[in-house]
């Protein structure tokens, strides 16, 4: 087998956990928000969803070194070598970042720990966004003649979905400070709280599946 076959098929595999896991946290949602529910059967659903999460961040995280990787291989940059092991030891300390923030998700470390892989994106995400759009125009770092502008154009909805993708962890986020206020006994504005911005996830779910499905199209259908 070639590498960009073992490439290919882990890229597949962190698309499905990215887009499974969504869905799942979704549904799951539901449960998280109800108040007719006790608060340890709430909270444990709220545990469920952040196991089912971590993978979708996982995937999510996987994707970029391993497009890249590919891109590398197909001739859409020239950026191998020292430059490509030097990704993935990035792309290693940052999935070692998200575990371990998952890991002390019930510890006061891991709000800190939130922070600073959310500052991950608020950097990466303005980064993905310049270099589509410059390659798109034709000035690099990609390739995009003919028949080239799928790549760019899925690094550019890549970063569109992270964008909708730091809403959800400031809706998830929410979850974690307004169950702490719960802990101490009811509170009808912390619950008005929670269901207003479980409602915003909600809502931009949707959208968010569109931009996750349309990077997978133009993965696999290279249409441009």
């Amino acid at each position: 087998m070639a590498t960009v076959d073992i490439l290919r098929w882990l890229h597949i595999l962190a698309m499905v956990y990215w887009l499974g896991g969504e869905w799942g946290v979704f549904q799951t949602s539901y449960k998280v928000c109800n108040p007719k529910l006790s608060l340890e059967e709430r909270m444990r659903h709220m545990d469920t969803a952040y196991r089912i999460d971590i993978m979708a961040r996982t995937g999510i995280i996987s994707l970029l070194p391993l497009g890249l990787h590919m891109g590398y291989i197909w001739g859409f940059h020239p950026y191998g070598g020292a430059w490509m092991t030097g990704m993935w030891l990035v792309f290693g300390l940052w999935f070692a970042l998200t575990w371990t923030a998952f890991a002390k998700r019930k510890e006061p470390i891991s709000d800190k720990l939130y922070k600073i892989e959310d500052w991950t994106r608020y950097l990466l995400i303005p980064t993905l966004f310049i270099v589509s759009i410059t390659s798109l125009m034709g000035m690099g770092p990609f390739e995009a003649g003919e028949g080239q502008n799928w790549y760019a154009a899925k690094i550019l909805t890549f970063a569109l979905a992270l964008c909708i993708g730091v809403v959800l962890r400031w809706v998830m986020s929410e979850w974690h400070t307004h169950f702490r206020t719960l802990a101490e006994g009811p509170n009808a504005e912390v619950e008005a709280s929670l269901k207003r911005s479980i409602a915003i996830g909600r809502g931009v779910a949707y959208f968010y599946w569109i931009l996750i499905a349309g990077t997978a199209f133009l993965g696999a259908v290279k249409p441009f």
